[in-house]
């Protein structure tokens, strides 16, 4: 069944603009109500509403409440808080379903709507369809005496920053460490650096100062290019840096080096590795093939999902292993939590690297990644690019051209009007060079 409104992550677009409109979102509220009650078996239903800072958040959180009201759904609202702390809290409160609103990394004025099942993971694609075809039997509403109520939850944000020290082990700390910390003036704002520095750790920090409109403005992990000279201006050690929902991370060091997703995936697995065995490892089409290859040398099988952590997290259940991400940053250590989180993946890090003594860059020595570089094109919304004959053609030219040197990957954004344009080479001005004019064919946008 093909889905009209739920992309790789949830419902997003432009605020204001369908589907991200308030009519829209109250009637995505009645819609995933009606369902969540005809799944429950008790009949009854109860979910947790989280967001980032966007200032749409208020419009949207209470045009979902509303909705889930209208459904006969209880509501627990948490407001601005991480991504991965809705779905921790919507299981440790024995929940229906958790709901965040946010656009993760995307600017402010974007937004959207995402869900948690009572288990803490993102709802499987046969769930949003039931959703997308209950949105179009249109409104209802039930009786008075069955409306859903309200409350809010306070101690949202101390809870879960108490779940995230708990999954590293007690006899680790970060005392003498000092961390930068850029929060993308987003969810994580008033938590991550708490979370650092009840472990022990100095802190430093930037977009910590969320005003509605500068979430992911200059900031945060889709931000990292100065990354490394922010860190060592602010007199620490390491950066740690998150998106606008806190479930993604990026790292640095004051030595010049930033490190990617693969890198701290590689130095999660290791330290594990260190600890038992670990029986495979996740990673997208977008991983670097360095990492495949190094992961094989040291006999851990490999396997490649689709572009989405949601993906990653379906292989990784159905082969029974814990650990997996993206080149991006979305990591996932099932051992300690259910669904990538930015923070949680940063204490895994600093916990290999407290365990092993060693630096970040002494723990991702072994570790040759290919060059790769992503560019990104705004695409008009529709455009078939596997029928654009000069771009299909271009693509192949190149990838006979990089045969047994690299690789050529076109993805369309699940989120966005956008067509990614990635190449893989063993020579990083052949790769650049190469992604930059397959790119340059594609049709400017209508204005």
């Amino acid at each position: 069944m093909a889905r009209h409104y739920f992309g790789t992550d949830g419902v997003r677009g432009k605020v204001g603009e369908a589907p991200i409109t308030p009519d829209f979102v109250m009637k995505l509220g009645m819609a995933a109500g009606r369902v969540l009650r005809r799944r429950s078996p008790s009949g009854h239903a109860a979910v947790l509403i989280g967001k980032d800072t966007r200032v749409s958040g208020y419009m949207l959180e209470a045009a979902l409440q509303a909705g889930f009201s209208a459904a006969g759904v209880d509501i627990v609202l948490c407001g601005p808080i991480p991504t991965p702390a809705v779905a921790y809290l919507t299981r440790a409160l024995r929940l229906d379903a958790g709901v965040v609103i946010s656009a993760s990394h995307n600017p402010y004025d974007d937004n959207g709507i995402k869900f948690f099942s009572g288990e803490g993971t993102k709802f499987p694609d046969e769930v949003e369809e039931e959703i997308e075809a209950e949105i179009d039997l249109g409104y209802s509403c039930v009786p008075s005496a069955e409306l859903g109520k309200a409350r809010r939850l306070d101690d949202a944000a101390g809870r879960y920053i108490e779940f995230c020290k708990s999954t590293i082990d007690s006899s680790v700390n970060l005392r003498g460490m000092k961390i930068f910390v850029d929060c993308a003036n987003g969810a994580a704002y008033h938590v991550a650096p708490d979370v650092l520095h009840e472990l022990g750790a100095e802190v430093r920090t930037d977009g910590v100062t969320p005003d509605g409109l500068n979430i992911n403005d200059g900031v945060g992990a889709t931000h990292t290019e100065h990354l490394s000279e922010r860190t060592r201006d602010a007199g620490c050690e390491l950066g740690v840096s998150l998106d606008g929902d806190a479930d993604r991370l990026i790292m640095a060091d004051a030595c010049g080096r930033v490190y990617t997703g693969d890198e701290l995936l590689y130095v999660i697995v290791r330290d594990r590795m260190a600890q038992g065995e670990v029986a495979g490892v996740v990673g997208t089409l977008m991983t670097n093939f360095g990492l495949e290859k190094r992961l094989t040398e040291l006999g851990v099988p490999f396997a490649r999902a689709k572009v989405g952590d949601r993906y990653v997290l379906e292989m990784l259940k159905a082969k029974g292993w814990l650990y997996g991400g993206e080149t991006s940053g979305h990591l996932l250590a099932l051992d300690r939590q259910t669904t990538g989180d930015g923070i949680v993946s940063a204490l895994q890090v600093l916990a290999a690297l407290r365990r092993s003594g060693k630096t970040l860059a002494e723990l991702t020595a072994d570790l040759a990644l290919m060059p790769q570089v992503l560019v990104n094109r705004r695409i008009t919304k529709g455009w078939d690019w596997k029928s654009h004959a000069p771009f299909i053609e271009a693509v192949e030219r190149a990838e006979a051209a990089l045969a047994g040197r690299g690789r050529v990957l076109i993805r369309p954004s699940g989120t966005e009007p956008l067509l990614r344009v990635m190449v893989e080479a063993d020579d990083k001005e052949l790769a650049s060079r190469t992604a930059h004019e397959l790119a340059d064919l594609i049709p400017a946008t209508e204005a």
